[in-house]
């Protein structure tokens, strides 16, 4: 009798998930890989993540990645490696004889950005926001030698983080100063994943001889459209993401993965 092995299953948390396109990338990485495996999204609510996580555990799943809001949220149920430690969120998780949590998103973004060309050492790099992405990017590219700026809505929140990466941390308030001050402006929020969020930045602030990055990968957002039209060079979440889901199969499978083929599903979808 011929015998089946068991299909691998991966999964992306998060709430809202609608817009993640990372299963079409995670699964064309998997086919390419010639692995029995494939991923999906569950909409997971902070309050059960626990469950969430211990149900993938014992239902026997190959690993998980983690978004918004859950990312500092699974720092109380997994054992986090240095780095994820340090950064303050997780992102990817795996099993094994534990649960283990690692993060991704700093080291994603960073080869995003290089792979654009940017240069981070010494550069005067502002970070809006100050939750599980923006402390990732902002501990990756402080240890990579930039200069440090995060203005956040809680300004506590954006001192606290400052004071970890050796920043300044500022309100939204003073991003009219701060802005035309800075040499690589990052949005590490939310704001523009859906079309008619508000502007954080009036567009009269940014400079041509800017490198502006915008976290959101799933539509070209306000941020990179004002960017673009005074010819400021630009980069979406797309490449980011890209980096980010291929060192996560790295953690959970020990593969080399096929990046190409990852941004190629990815780059499809967005043309959708």
């Amino acid at each position: 009798m011929k015998r089946f092995l068991a299909m691998k299953i991966y999964a992306v948390f998060g709430d809202p998930i609608e817009h993640s396109l990372s299963p079409p990338m995670q699964n064309a990485a998997f086919k390419a890989l010639g692995l029995n495996a494939c991923y999906h999204s569950f909409k997971v609510s902070r309050s059960r993540l626990s469950e969430a996580i211990l149900g993938a555990e014992a239902m026997g799943f190959g690993g998980l990645n983690l978004t918004i809001p859950l990312k500092e949220e699974a720092l109380k149920f997994v054992r986090p490696d240095e780095t994820a430690a340090a950064m303050g969120a997780v992102n990817t998780v795996a099993f094994g004889d534990e649960i283990k949590g690692y993060n991704t998103d700093g080291i994603g973004a960073q080869r995003a950005l290089e792979d654009a060309g940017a240069k981070i050492s010494d550069k005067r790099i502002l970070i809006i926001g100050a939750g599980g992405a923006a402390k990732s990017i902002a501990y990756q590219l402080a240890r990579s030698g930039g200069l440090m700026t995060i203005a956040n809505r809680d300004k506590k929140k954006a001192r606290k983080l400052a004071q970890r990466i050796n920043g300044q941390g500022f309100g939204l308030e003073d991003l009219e100063r701060l802005v035309p001050e800075a040499e690589m402006l990052i949005n590490a929020t939310s704001v523009g994943m859906k079309d008619g969020d508000p502007r954080l930045i009036d567009p009269s602030l940014l400079r041509r001889d800017q490198f502006v990055f915008d976290v959101v990968y799933n539509r070209n957002t306000e941020l990179l459209k004002d960017a673009n039209e005074i010819g400021a060079k630009t980069l979406d979440g797309a490449s980011m993401l890209v980096h980010q889901g291929a060192c996560a199969i790295e953690i959970w499978t020990g593969l080399k993965a096929p990046k190409r083929v990852m941004e190629n599903a990815l780059r499809k979808e967005l043309d959708k």
